[in-house]
């Protein structure tokens, strides 16, 4: 069975820029990591071949060995790049293509495995091309000659080494934005400016808002919410985003002026397991809970709308990203055979499109000029939530597994203790929309679960 995936990325350059660098395979170890070499047994054209090697120890002596060359299927200048790959029983396709647009160009990188071994070899080949693929193009960004202009905004993106962190990162490099990421451990794998600190007290990283021209905050920083609901865990979760926000105002606060944008994270987890309540901006948060609605409560607390000219607490449903948790661990348990409901299955899923939420936050820093975001609390989900029992067949269907049996209570209790997670995590769930975007001139380009999961996952 064939599996294909795509991932399209703007980048602010013309396609003459950004061919140059793409139509250059020896080029192409440079803006991914994944492949360690590749060599051409001549000048690209159709129907020239060559060699390429994945990183990895282990991939790279088998591919080395045993891998035949690659052939160049497609070469339309300034267009369209393909390159076929035999693989056992199959082939693996990989095609780029440009678009022009205002202002740069549309990105579009397609991955496609034929053959009896499409699934294996996708398992084996597919991370080591498209993992991190917007990190990617910001990479291939820089290489094709994309530097900020002048009247570019510095976006400061606290807890940017996350996974939606790296991903907004990517997004505003490759848009010409600059982006400077606040961390508590420098990642050397990341090709963004990096400053350390500590997530609690003001120092030497505050200057990165009195830096000249636009300044804008995104808070993302906090511990990841998947783990044991201990009383531990719960302080610690609910510390790492208390204390960083507040240390972020403490540094705004030096500032002569308010910065430009703060686009503060929360969660619709706030309002914990809410049933058959329709939750919007402006529905109560639930009192006396502790988690989530004792972490994101205190949390929003924190911030200060003073300290900013334009301002949204952005309160984000689970974002489907290929790369993130969520999804990964959906899938895989899909896969796994155990694809059924969890427990009742009636419980509410709440849900985002990455490239929507990316919308959203481009938006909320006035960088989508079509939507005007208004100050105050913004809910970043798709309008239609479903059920988990609805979740989980379009799941099924969009990976082309069969019916399975239903995942007990118990059962999932027991694989959070054995995971270190929560049950809580698949067990509640909360009907989350927005009455805000639909009058600001926002459209979702996934609204329907279908249509998500059929351009997230291999079809």
């Amino acid at each position: 069975m064939a599996g294909t995936t795509k991932y399209t990325q703007f980048i602010a350059l013309p396609p003459e820029s950004v061919w140059a660098v793409l139509a250059d395979l020896t080029q192409w170890p440079v803006w991914n990591p994944g492949v360690r070499a590749v060599h051409l047994h001549g000048a690209v054209a159709a129907g020239a071949t060559g060699d390429y090697v994945p990183d990895g120890n282990l991939a790279a002596r088998v591919h080395e060995r045993f891998g035949a060359a690659f052939t160049v299927k497609t070469f339309v200048p300034e267009r369209e790049l393909t390159v076929e790959q035999p693989e056992p029983a199959g082939s693996m396709l990989l095609t780029w293509r440009l678009e022009p647009r205002d202002g740069g160009t549309d990105v579009t990188q397609e991955l496609r495995f034929t053959g009896v071994s499409a699934s294996a070899m996708r398992a084996a080949a597919g991370p080591f091309i498209e993992t991190a693929a917007r990190v990617n193009f910001s990479r291939l960004a820089r290489l094709a000659g994309l530097v900020p202009a002048d009247d570019a905004m510095n976006v400061v993106i606290a807890g940017g080494t996350g996974a939606l962190g790296v991903q907004i990162a990517a997004d505003l490099t490759c848009r010409g934005q600059r982006v400077t990421l606040l961390t508590r451990r420098r990642d050397p794998a990341l090709p963004f400016r990096q400053t350390e600190w500590d997530g609690r007290s003001v120092g030497a990283w505050a200057a990165e808002l009195r830096e000249p021209g636009p300044i804008a905050v995104v808070n993302l920083a906090g511990k990841l919410v998947d783990c044991r609901p201990t009383q531990r865990n719960i302080a610690e979760l609910r510390s790492s985003r208390v204390d960083s926000t507040a240390a972020l105002v403490a540094a705004a606060r030096t500032r002569d002026t308010p910065v430009d944008y703060w686009v503060q994270a929360s969660t619709t987890a706030i309002w914990s397991d809410a049933g058959e309540t329709r939750c919007t901006e402006t529905t109560p948060v639930p009192e006396g809970l502790p988690q989530m609605t004792g972490v994101a409560q205190p949390w929003e607390e924190a911030f200060d709308p003073a300290q900013a000219d334009h301002w949204t607490i952005l309160r984000t449903s689970i974002v489907l990203d290929p790369d993130a948790p969520a999804l990964k661990r959906l899938s895989q348990l899909t896969k796994a055979g155990l694809g059924g409901r969890v427990g009742p299955g009636d419980q509410w899923f709440s849900w985002i499109h990455i490239e929507d939420w990316l919308r959203i936050v481009r938006a909320c820093l006035g960088l989508e000029p079509e939507v005007s975001i208004p100050d105050g609390i913004l809910v970043a989900a798709t309008e239609n939530p479903v059920r988990n029992a609805e979740l989980m067949a379009t799941l099924r269907r969009t990976l082309h597994r069969p019916a399975a049996p239903p995942t007990p209570k118990a059962l999932l209790s027991v694989g959070a203790v054995v995971l270190r997670s929560d049950p809580a995590l698949g067990l509640t769930g909360r009907h989350a929309t927005s009455e805000v975007l639909p009058k600001t001139g926002f459209t979702f380009r996934y609204p329907t679960l279908d249509k998500a999961l059929t351009d997230l996952l291999p079809g």
